[in-house]
């Protein structure tokens, strides 16, 4: 036969196949491999044969070249099964005579046949079999034989050396059964689909053997649940996300189908094709097949999938579903032979007894023992698939479908169903509480549902008694999010039916087969108690059974003292998420009113959101744009750290949730509130205290920060790296808490459970597939998944908002008729001005503004007489609105605004009021905005002055007049805004132009507080938060000031002279000029700051600035102390504490970050108004003079041009007549803080040093003939002293220069201040705490060096060596001679320290430095002890003149000189 494959570049197949051996080799090895296609119809004639050939190397004539020598063959089927592996065969030396194959050559010597060696076995070959057909496994080649035997009903049967009969085969198959066990994984995977159909067929049709039934069941169970797990097991790595291996999914979908036994109550006018048998794949040896068969078209899709998609339109559908295409004809494999049903009923020698599967399932579970139990346990999922499909097929098949559920299953399958699920609630692991399940959830289909619920409250009873570690909860929250995956969820919550009260007599989980969906919606709302809707009551836990598992669930894993971690709270919530997503996604209920009753399902999910506020994550803390409030992170930096507060900040409890998880809630909660009935909203509303619906107005605020739309970003993040992200912190947490620690991961590995209840988990050592992985996701996205994203993200934050603006319009509505409307509208009109704040739709917005208006139109007194905030919030919200790009946006803003103003001048002819804060608000707007347009805000200001002019009932009252002074003001402000953004990129001008414009109003207090609001959020911005902090500090002097003219109270300052010890700058706030407005005026002072309340608020954020905090504190405790406020006061001085202890603990000073110090003189026309100015600016402590010069200069080279700015390189005087009119010429150059001698006294810290600085210095070395440098006795030094207006830190950071002194120094002077400063260095070196043997030997070698260049003895040389001839200089020389004196005593107390540091290795070193130290000091000695006659001459004059009458020895410390002894005589 041609089956033998040819090798490349020959023909596909061959019926011969040669193989070489080496020349003249007695014992030939043949090592040709040979590769044949094995027939599909293999019988016992089939066989191998080889021949042997004597090749001649040397033909000779008329002799062959090929002479056959030995023949042997190999049967290749034997008793049924295919034969292979290793062989030692006899050769014979004869042809072999016909019809030899079917004899084995091993066993059968053929008569008169010659064998090489007498029958000796000399050729050795080996048969290796690639078969999907064959099994070539011992154990399932037994147990098939015997189903065959079986099926044929052929006894006796010869089985190798065995002869199967009625007596024995009972035990054999038992015995092959067992012995499955035993068998190849491969083979048994290959050939899986039929051993489960084989065990399947013994379990539903037990064999009659000579008129005995041979109950098989429980063999059969016992094989097949060791199969499924043993497959399971090794096959790990293929399954789908719930765990299931692919290859048994795939026969309970494809393979698995009931045979159909025609029933006599079938109908003579049904269909025929559903009379047609379903055959179960054997592997008989049948030699014909159904040539007709194929695979079914149409995918059947089990109910157990949470995932569906499709939407049944009949409430038992489902069985349809999961019976999938029961007429088609099914395929098979190339090895699968069929066998008809019905000819085991037509074989006249056998009868068949018929049993159900899902029932011997189930019984057979029920009664199994503890091994084979356990194996069913592990993969229950799939005997749980069995039985339903099995339960599915048996109610379409039997017509049994059309009955009312209680009666379509016997009591003795209901027990046994109860019985399973009470036993594995018992013991329930994370697969097998998933497998259970989708059971249950399956059984919703087909069971009575009251039975159904039944058992699901008895699986909720076992976890309830049992201890409730947050790993029983998760598996209990997977339960729940299964089991309400069902796709008549809604049907059976009875979303239409009336509340019962606890004491109904009816069933608390009532069966609803008689429910349809046409008419589950038809029943009209009936009155119920509002409250029990709202709450997890038992009445609304029994009417709506599956919603208030859910709820429960959701409610007990937020508790605050619960055990809800991160994992619970997502699967929590996005459980309740996903359920609200498929009923948008469905099209049963587009309805808004069946909307509404699926709503009433969901209602308890409003309170339980309420009561777990303070877990939610806070999305307020990005911050308003236009908020003008002072951050409290500005008052850092007054004292020299750039760090921030690490004090603990006020505000709402630290939430637990997660960004995502409280995200995912609130749109389930915003969905809720959408859909609910607005009656029932109003009812629930009106029985709510005053701190719920605040609490309610809390949530909506938040709801609107959280689905704020974000101009110009995308507001989610790649969900897979969010995931991951969150899921790795979770662990991290779950890890330090310990209660998933890595006994509990090592627990559950050992127990086989493979996903843990953060999601699937692989292997941990396989690096490839870790979560600690480097996250390569694509994160980057293409334009138009950002347009969507955008898209989409616009229309939740529209949606979102107009909920929230529904919802206020019901607490309005219903607290107008209540005494509640003064505690809540102030609420209300907050969470209306937050929605404003953001970016809205133009869409919102208009409904926003009509509600607005109507707001401020009924309830004028909320804003005119008690919150002014809120005043000043609504104008600010308008005003940025009249700036808006979108004409409708600018229109309505402007209407609402000149209502504002309408509103207040008719409530007292004057709006004063509304006034002031527009005013304010503009200045805030301008101070903080980016995104501010000045042309657009002039178009909405001629609107209203046009409204203004064309309001007929106000033309002839001051009203029109009033306003149009107030939109001259406004005009300014936006002249000044102007010029602002001119220096836009110039932060310096910039602050200057706020700066000018803050003092412009200084008559004004509340919009000079204004400004410098705008201040402190531009240093803060820029990162100056020193500048930032007397921001602060000048707004509570300010504040201090007017509150004392408003009111008198003792513990209040007195004004802002109270804080001249924190900063001498604050005395610029004091109200004493004439045309200071009296704070008693309507308008005046009437900001949130202008308060008692306001003034501590203010003074609690300065009071973290180190050393200067203790005057703070002076100024805040008496407030608390007046107060009796025992916390704070506690707070206070715990704060003084930490602050003090930190100050003690750096109290050298290195470690503070305080400012470096610049000249900048600006020179040329270009610079206008700066021009020949100077300034000392104040940068970071670590810049250098480089890195300011650059960066002035490519500023100003942007502005002006490359060629037109210079940089000055010296300090010298600048000629402005030698430069160049149209050049631009900066002059910078370092500085440092000068104190004089009285002041140095004072700044001892290194605080004081760097702190309230007016005077700083810098000097120029010069000589007289022009040189920068020359000779020592060539070298004079200019020192200048430059005076600032304010001291550093200040408001600003450049202050203008207003005075400036210089002082030459003759070379003597500088000679004297370079030996002080080399002698100061000694000093520091030698008394150095811990001492510093590198420091010291440096500072000893540039004073004792013999290779120092105008050293110290150079010096001396130059200056000691003769007298001066100049009289003044008299006294220079004596300085400087005991400045040499000091300075050799210096450098033999450093080197006595030296000698006490070195090792051995230096002291060569040491004996170095002491030789050139002598060297030194002998060469000085002359020099240092010459004095001047002159100079004491001029002394004993002067003191004999003064003591002519004296006799005594006394002794006079004169300066300069060391002490003279002077003896006189009285």
């Amino acid at each position: 036969m041609p089956v033998i494959f040819g090798k490349s570049s020959c023909a596909e197949f061959f019926t011969e196949a040669y193989s070489p051996v080496i020349y003249h080799d007695k014992s030939p090895e043949f090592y040709e491999e040979v590769k044949m296609k094995i027939p599909a119809d293999l019988t016992d004639n089939h066989h191998l044969l080889f021949t042997f050939y004597h090749i001649s190397c040397q033909p000779k004539q008329n002799t062959p070249l090929e002479t056959p020598v030995g023949y042997t063959w190999i049967p290749l089927m034997q008793h049924g099964r295919l034969r292979t592996g290793s062989f030692s065969l006899p050769v014979s030396v004869e042809k072999p005579p016909p019809s030899y194959s079917v004899m084995c050559v091993l066993q059968v010597q053929l008569p008169g046949m010659k064998w090489v060696d007498n029958h000796k076995q000399v050729f050795n070959v080996e048969v290796t079999a690639a078969s999907s057909v064959h099994t070539q496994d011992p154990h399932l080649d037994k147990f098939f034989t015997l189903c065959y035997v079986l099926e044929e009903y052929s006894f006796p049967f010869r089985l190798k050396d065995c002869i199967i009969s009625e007596a024995n085969v009972e035990g054999e198959l038992k015995a092959s059964m067992t012995g499955l066990r035993g068998a190849l994984l491969d083979t048994c995977v290959r050939f899986l689909h039929q051993l489960l159909s084989k065990l399947i067929l013994l379990i539903v049709h037990p064999p009659v053997i000579a008129g005995q039934i041979v109950n098989l069941g429980r063999a059969a169970f016992e094989a097949m649940s060791l199969l499924v797990n043993q497959i399971h097991k090794n096959l790990e790595g293929n399954q789908d996300q719930h765990g299931r291996n692919n290859l048994l999914a795939s026969y309970i979908h494809y393979c698995f189908h009931l045979d159909v036994v025609p029933m006599p109550s079938r109908k003579r006018g049904a269909t025929p094709a559903y009379e047609l048998p379903i055959q179960y794949a054997t592997l008989s040896r049948a030699t014909t097949r159904p040539s007709t068969l194929h695979l079914a078209r149409s995918k059947s899709i089990s109910n157990s999938n949470p995932d569906l998609a499709s939407t049944p339109t009949s409430p038992d559908e489902e069985v349809q579903r999961i019976i999938g295409s029961k007429a088609s004809d099914r395929g098979c494999n190339r090895m699968s032979a069929f066998v008809d049903s019905a000819t085991f009923c037509s074989a006249p020698t056998r009868q068949i007894a018929k049993k159900l599967l899902h029932e011997e399932l189930a019984l057979q579970w029920v009664v199994s023992t503890s091994t084979v139990r356990e194996a069913a346990l592990q993969q229950a999922w799939f005997f749980f698939q069995l039985m339903t499909k099995s339960m599915s097929h048996h109610l379409f098949l039997s017509s049994r479908i059309d009955l009312p559920r209680r009666q379509r299953f016997p009591d003795r399958f209901v027990d046994d169903i109860a019985a399973l699920v009470g036993a594995i609630s018992a013991d329930l692991v994370e697969r097998l509480n998933s497998s259970l399940a989708f059971f249950l959830n399956d059984l919703l289909s087909l069971m009575d549902r009251g039975f159904v619920f039944n058992l699901i409250r008895s699986y909720y009873k076992q976890f309830h008694t049992a201890q409730n570690p947050s790993s029983l909860t998760a598996l209990r929250m997977d339960f729940t999010r299964i089991v309400c995956s069902h796709e008549h969820y809604v049907t059976l919550n009875l979303p239409c039916s009336t509340l019962k009260s606890p004491s109904s007599p009816s069933s608390h989980h009532p069966s609803i087969s008689s429910l349809s969906q046409g008419s589950a919606f038809s029943s009209m709302h009936q009155d119920q108690g509002v409250a029990s809707m709202f709450e997890l009551s038992v009445p609304f836990r029994q009417q709506h059974f599956l919603s208030g598992l859910l709820l429960t669930e959701l409610s007990l894993i937020l508790e605050p003292d619960g055990e809800g971690v991160f994992f619970l709270h997502k699967k929590a919530i996005s459980a309740v998420h996903s359920l609200m997503c498929s009923h948008d996604a469905d099209p049963r209920y587009t309805d808004p009113q069946v909307r509404t009753h699926i709503a009433q399902l969901y209602l308890p999910l409003i309170p339980i959101v309420m009561d777990t506020l303070p877990q939610l994550h806070d999305f307020t803390d990005d911050g308003d744009p236009d908020n003008g409030t002072i951050s409290q992170s500005v008052a850092m930096a007054i004292a020299g750290s750039p760090l921030r507060s690490s004090l603990s900040q006020t505000g709402r409890q630290c939430s637990s949730l997660s960004a995502e998880c409280s995200r995912t809630l609130l749109v389930s909660f915003l969905w809720v509130l959408k859909n609910a009935d607005a009656a029932l909203l109003e009812s629930w509303v009106s029985d709510l205290s005053v701190l719920q619906i605040n609490r309610l107005l809390d949530l909506l605020h938040l709801s609107v920060s959280c689905f704020e739309y974000k101009v110009g970003t995308t507001s989610r993040i790649n969900s897979l790296t969010f995931k991951k992200s969150q899921d790795m912190k979770a662990r991290l947490e779950e890890a330090i808490l310990g209660t998933i620690g890595a006994r509990q991961e090592m627990v559950r590995r050992c127990r086989g459970t493979k996903r843990s209840p953060y999601g699937n988990e692989n292997v941990r050592w396989r690096k490839n597939v870790t979560h600690w992985k480097q996250n390569t996701d694509r994160v980057d996205k293409t334009k138009a998944e950002t347009e969507q994203e955008s898209v989409v993200d616009g229309n939740l934050a529209t949606e979102a908002s107009l909920v929230v603006l529904d919802t206020l319009e019901i607490i309005v509505k219903t607290v107008l008729v209540s005494e509640l409307k003064e505690s809540v509208l102030g609420g209300v009109l907050r969470v209306l001005l937050h929605s404003m704040a953001g970016s809205q739709s133009a869409l919102f917005l208009q409904h926003c503004f009509t509600t607005q208006r109507g707001l401020v139109f009924k309830f004028p007194e909320m804003l005119f007489e008690e919150d002014t905030e809120l005043c000043a919030d609504l104008c600010l919200r308008l005003l940025r609105h009249c700036s808006s790009s979108v004409g409708s946006v600018r229109s309505q803003a402007s209407a609402s605004l000149y209502l504002l103003m309408r509103q207040n001048f008719e409530i007292g002819n004057n709006f004063a009021r509304v006034k002031m804060q527009v005013t304010m608000s503009l200045s805030s707007l301008v101070g903080t905005s980016q995104n501010f347009n000045e042309e657009h805000l002039r178009r909405s200001l001629k609107t209203i002055l046009t409204y203004a002019e064309e309001d007929l009932e106000l033309r002839d009252s001051p009203f029109p007049e009033q306003v149009q002074d107030l939109v001259f003001n406004l005009h300014m402000i936006l002249t000044d805004t102007v010029k602002m953004k001119e220096h836009q990129q110039d932060p310096e001008m910039l602050i200057d132009l706020m700066y000018r414009i803050a003092k412009g109003y200084q008559n004004s207090p509340d919009l000079r507080l204004t400004w410098l609001q705008n201040m402190a959020g531009k240093h803060s911005e820029r990162g100056n938060h020193a500048e930032a902090a007397h921001c602060l500090v000048h707004s509570a002097a300010l504040v201090a000031e007017y509150l004392n003219m408003l009111e008198d109270c003792r513990y209040l300052p007195i004004g802002c002279v109270t804080f001249q010890h924190i900063s001498s700058n604050v005395l610029e706030e004091s109200a004493v000029s004439d045309d200071i407005l009296s704070p008693e005026e309507e308008g005046i002072c009437a900001g949130k700051y202008f308060s008692e309340l306001g003034l501590v608020g203010l003074l609690e954020q300065a009071a973290s600035m180190y050393e200067a905090i203790n005057e703070v504190y002076k100024i805040l405790l008496p407030v608390h102390e007046a107060n009796r406020d025992f916390k704070k006061l506690a707070t206070v001085h715990g704060k003084l504490q930490d602050t003090f202890n930190k100050i003690y603990n750096q109290s050298s000073g290195w470690e503070r970050m305080f400012g470096t110090y610049f000249r900048v003189g600006f020179y040329g026309c270009r610079f206008g108004d700066l021009d020949e100015q100077e300034f000392v600016y104040k940068e970071p402590s670590i810049t250098k003079l480089a890195e300011i010069s650059y960066r002035l200069e490519e500023f100003y080279a942007e502005r002006f041009g490359d060629d037109v700015v210079e940089i000055i390189k010296d300090s010298n005087h600048v000629d402005k007549n030698k430069l160049d009119p149209n050049k631009a010429y900066l002059q910078i150059t370092y500085v440092e803080p000068f104190f004089d001698t009285y002041e140095l006294k004072e700044r001892i810290t290194y605080f004081d040093k760097n702190y309230n600085l007016r005077t700083f210095m810098y000097c120029t070395p010069f000589t007289l003939d022009g040189r920068a440098h020359g000779d020592l006795h060539e070298q004079y030094k200019r020192k200048s002293i430059l005076t600032t207006s304010h001291a550093f830190p200040y408001i600003k950071t450049r202050i203008n220069v207003i005075h400036k002194e210089e002082i030459i120094l003759v070379p003597m002077e500088v000679a004297i201040e370079d030996m002080q400063k080399k002698t100061q260095e000694l000093a520091f070196a030698t008394h150095q705490e811990p001492a510093d043997a590198k420091m010291l030997q440096m500072v000893l070698q540039g004073s004792v060096g013999t290779t120092v260049n105008q050293g110290p003895l150079e010096v001396a040389q130059v200056f000691l060596s003769d007298i001066p001839d100049d009289p003044k200089l008299y006294r220079h020389h004596n300085k400087l001679r005991l400045c040499f004196k000091d300075f050799t005593k210096r450098c033999e107390d450093a080197l006595r320290k030296n000698k006490t540091l070195i090792g051995p290795d230096q002291k060569d070193y040491h004996k170095e430095m002491e030789r050139n130290y002598n060297k030194l000091k002998e060469s000085l000695g002359p020099l240092i002890t010459r004095k001047i006659p002159q100079l004491y001459r001029t002394l004993q004059i002067h003191l004999n003149s003064v003591f002519h009458n004296s006799s005594h020895l006394i002794l006079v410390k004169i300066p300069c000189l060391r002490s003279v002894r002077i003896t006189t005589l009285f």
